[in-house]
Parts: structure tokens; sequence; C-alpha cells
């Protein structure tokens, strides 16, 4: 079973193989010199160490190695972590006691404005070299990254990238590297913090074990090493980046994926028609388990409802394949239409809506050149061919996708501004 540690460092959590001595972390690059077990008693072991395993008290500074340069994501201060990264023994994704949901957790009033620190987490998974290939994912995540910068002043010391482009193995899209980068989200986070959460790649779903879902079936993620390590469970995503999040900070979740409107778990969904009337569904749990937040604000734009499929398309470009949601959304920014949750959800739908239908969706085409997502893809992709009508079909979801949106409490979308 595996250790959970904290880094000398950053104090990111870190899975310890069993056995190890050391361990490197991903986000500092730190190494953390392990001390020895001591002798075991007769008793028998838990069935879950690391759970109840604490962590080691990292050894004297002199077996710990300063990474080669100053990393832009050591921001937790050496104090230990005010989250608990260790799940309590009842159940490994539960933070919050099953009791009735505490609906009380934040002060009387507005939360304060965002105008502290910003901090994103990009994820972009393209499968090379398998059958699940996508083509469009890891050009989701430079778009991402570079509009989060040019528009919404993220600085780029604080965007964590995991592509397999990335030429360190401990930036790749996998399990273990994204369970971090989550942690790292949210670390040390206070009032007036901005987060986002963005991914783009393969999910699914499976059946709940836990009796937490309305629907019965779990939304999943899946890292590209998901067929030897598993996927991420929206149990363990609602737990690391959600439920610890305080009063004051504010988290967006940009979900690219299949099946993923309600991946981060959240307690409402916005029920929205093609005219632009909406409701919110209730989808907290029948048990009672929260699945809020600890006072914080979390929004999340998904590329689909539950049982539906999301595009990996060229036909928004001409050119470059792209994640058909995270080019409606930044379109819809682009062209001015983020003023509130209502209008943006809105334009993202209309543009999904135009991709499958080949008259309207030429015309989406022909942008002009101050159309922020073409230029970018421009310079991304030098001399890109439009592909064949046959791989085009390939990647067509089997029935139009609907972007959903959800969040920790119900609100009026056409009435809240939205910002990042």
């Amino acid at each position: 079973m595996l250790l959970l540690v904290d880094c000398s460092s950053c104090r990111t959590p870190l899975h310890l193989p069993p056995g190890a001595t050391r361990i490197r972390c991903a986000i500092c690059h730190a190494f953390t010199l392990i001390a020895p077990e001591p002798r075991q008693s007769h008793a028998s072991a838990s069935p879950f160490p690391f759970l109840n395993s604490s962590p080691v008290t990292p050894a004297p500074s002199a077996f710990t190695y300063p990474p080669p340069a100053p990393s832009p994501f050591t921001h937790a201060p050496p104090a230990p972590s005010p989250f608990n990264h260790a799940p309590p023994e009842h159940y490994p994704f539960t933070h919050a006691p099953s009791s009735p949901s505490p609906f009380n957790h934040a002060p009387p009033g507005p939360p304060p404005p965002v105008h502290g620190q910003k901090r994103a987490v990009i994820i972009g998974v393209s499968y090379k070299n398998t059958k699940d290939e996508l083509k469009g994912c890891i050009n989701d995540a430079k778009c991402m990254k570079f509009m989060l910068m040019k528009r919404f002043q993220f600085p780029e010391s604080c965007i964590l990238m995991l592509t397999e482009e990335e030429t360190d193995p401990m930036r790749w899209p996998t399990k273990n590297n994204i369970t971090m980068a989550m942690h790292w989200l949210v670390l040390s986070c206070k009032p007036g913090d901005s987060l986002v959460f963005h991914f783009s790649g393969h999910g699914n779903n499976q059946m709940d074990y836990n009796g937490d879902e309305v629907d019965g079936f779990d939304e999943t993620l899946l890292p590209v090493d998901h067929r030897t390590s598993g996927v991420i469970v929206d149990d363990e995503i609602n737990a690391t980046i959600v439920r610890p999040l305080p009063y004051g900070v504010k988290l967006h979740a940009i979900v690219d994926a299949c099946h993923s409107g309600t991946v981060m778990d959240l307690p409402y969904l916005c029920r929205m028609d093609r005219l632009g009337n909406y409701e919110w569904e209730d989808h907290r749990p029948p048990s009672g388990m929260w699945k809020g937040t600890s006072g914080g604000e979390v929004f999340s734009f998904t590329g689909c409802d539950d049982d539906q499929t999301s595009a990996d398309t060229p036909q928004l470009s001409g050119s470059a394949w792209t994640g058909a949601m995270t080019y409606a959304f930044i379109q819809a920014i682009e062209r001015g239409h983020g003023t509130t949750y209502g209008n943006l959800l809105n334009a993202m739908r209309s543009t999904v809506h135009e991709i499958f239908d080949k008259n309207k969706g030429r015309k989406l085409v022909e942008v002009g050149g101050a159309d922020l997502l073409s230029t970018l893809l421009g310079l991304l992709i030098l001399g890109a061919a439009p592909p064949d009508e046959e791989e085009e079909v390939n990647q067509a979801p089997q029935k139009t996708q609907e972007p959903q949106l959800s969040a920790n409490d119900a609100f009026d979308v056409y009435e809240k501004p939205f910002s990042l």
C-alpha cells in the first residue's frame, strides 16, 4: 500500500511507493529522505495503512537537495498545510462528516472581490499512440493558458501545465501528477484568490457504490496512464479541490470531456433549454453528505451532460483540432459574451450546436482576424491541413452535446457577473 508523506520543501502530499527511501516532488523537484520504518509489533496491520499513517518527519536539511532553480510552485509556507490531506478512516474521499449538510459555512454578506493571487492547473491529455488518441486536447491546453495570461492576467509562473509535450516526466498528465497538481491548486489559498482547473481529455462514468449520486453513476476523468493506474473519480475531485475551499476563494473548473456534466460533484446543476430558460436541479446526495465548499465559490463549465459525449473536432477552426467546448468557451469570452454566467453558457451552446450544421459551421469559421482563438491556433499549428471528411465524422459525438454549468450554490445566472 502507498504511504502519504509531505514534501519537505513545499509540503505537497506525495504517494510513497513501498520500500522507497526517498522521493522527488513533482512540484518543486526537491528530494525528501524517508526515515526507516520502526520495527513493527505483532499486531495486525491496518487495512488502509496510508489513511492512518502520520506524515514522516522530514530528515535534516542536509539530506534535502534543493531544486536547480527557484520553483514557481512553492506557494505553501513551511508550516503544516491547513488542509488534512490524509482522508479520514471511515471513507477514503469523505472530508466532511455525514451529518446534515452545513449550509451556513460562509459569514453573512457577499464574499470579498477577487483581488488576490491567481493560480491555474491546465491539463491536456492526447493519449498519443493509443487507440484512445485525441488530437485537440494539447491545443486546448495551450489556448487556455494563452487566454488566462492575456485576458485575465494570470502570471505564467502561477500556471501549472500537464501535457505529454512537457519535457519533464513529472509534468506528464499521469494520475499521480494530476492528483498532486489538484492539491497544489488549493494549498494555502486565502480570501481573494482566484483558481482555475482546466481538463481536456477523455471522461467516462461508472457505477456509484457509496450512494452519493442521484443517477447512480460516478463520473471520471482519464489520465494518460488510466489503464495501469486507474481513473480519477468525481468523489476524489470534489474532496480535493471543492470541499476544502475556504470563504472568499473562487474556483472555476472548465472540463472538456465526455460524460462530464457533474464531474465536480457540485450540489446544483443549471438546466437550461435552447431558449435560455433555466432552473437549478438539486444534486445533493440523498444521504445528506455535503458536497459543497467550506465557504468558497465553485463554478463548473463542462463539455456535455453526464449521458452525452464531447467532440474533438477541426470544424470550428477550419484547420486545427480542438475540443468543441474549450473553443466555444474561449470564443464566447473573446466576443464579449462573458458578461454573466448565463450569457456565457448560452453563447457556448450556440457555438457547439453550429458545429453539427455544415452550413452554419462553415460560416462560423469565416471570422475576422480579430478572433483571438483563430489567431492563436494559427500560431500554434502552422500549415495545419484540413482533415478529410471521414476523420471528422468519426470524432463527432452520437448526439449534439450540451455544455453544462454547475455550482456549489444556486444563483441568478443572468445577474451574476462572470470573472476569473
